[in-house]
């Protein structure tokens, strides 16, 4: 399955100011770029360093005034896609060095602050059953609510508030699969059918590989349940959100307008 990509953002640096752009769809086996294209507005600085666990990039730029990005791209899917609810918990002692850094608290989930709670309201699940418990209570507990949340926004505000938008859905789902001592990070993506059409934000969590013994494998969630993994493109991983933002300012800037339409093809 082809999806196509066309995304355009501007904003305004009032003096010279470091940027670090990641919104290019990531070249890695689950996906193949078959074209794509990338203007920049000329700038005093630009060049691409790899991102987070080397999927996709990351564009630093250092510019002033008005600058503009825009990005076409169309992307074959390959992704591989198990029946999540069969995949069995990964012991500690037996996960990679790339998956034990998502058990750890971040900036944005507090994991440690769930334990008690995943452990009464989920008892009797594990590894992917378990997942799918904690989707199923978010869409019954939480409301999708734009506006409803800030970039301040943590898992346990959102938590107690009950409602947010993709990055607090995909928080709360990380810090629930961290308090279960399950692998969790951040994915920023493309999808079609976001609602409204944004960057949009999923959960991917490490499990047991069920073709490689001994294995593991990243699998894609999106608890608002508006993006299919199986449509769904992967710009950048993290531990959450502060990680893979699509612009991060090191400086003042003034955001101008966005647009960004994903479709299949």
């Amino acid at each position: 399955m082809a999806i196509s990509i066309d995304t355009r953002f501007t904003f305004r640096l009032p003096q010279s100011t470091d940027i670090l752009l990641q919104f290019e769809a990531a070249a890695i086996p689950e996906q193949e770029i078959l074209s794509s294209s990338t203007d920049l507005t000329p700038a005093e600085h630009c060049a691409w360093v790899p991102a987070q666990d080397d999927i996709g990039e990351r564009i630093w730029v250092r510019a002033d005034g008005e600058f503009e990005v825009s990005y076409r791209a169309e992307v074959e899917l390959k992704r591989l896609l198990p029946d999540l609810a069969a995949l069995r918990r990964l012991a500690p002692h037996h996960m990679p060095g790339e998956a034990v850094q998502y058990l750890f608290d971040s900036r944005y989930c507090a994991a440690d602050r769930f334990q008690t709670f995943v452990s009464e309201e989920f008892a009797g699940t594990d590894g992917g059953e378990r997942i799918v418990a904690i989707c199923d209570w978010l869409s019954r507990k939480f409301a999708y609510s734009p506006g409803a949340s800030g970039p301040q926004t943590t898992a346990l505000d959102s938590f107690i508030e009950r409602r947010g938008i993709c990055r607090d859905y995909a928080h709360v789902l990380i810090a629930l699969a961290r308090a279960s001592t399950i692998p969790a990070r951040y994915v920023a993506c493309y999808a079609p059918g976001v609602d409204p059409p944004d960057f949009h934000a999923v959960a991917e969590v490490f499990l047991d590989d069920p073709d490689t013994e001994g294995g593991g494998t990243w699998q894609l969630i999106d608890a608002t349940g508006m993006a299919d993994p199986a449509q769904t493109v992967k710009i950048g991983v993290g531990r959450d959100a502060a990680d893979v933002s699509f612009l991060t300012s090191f400086g003042q800037n003034e955001f101008g307008d966005k647009h960004v339409l994903v479709t299949t093809t």
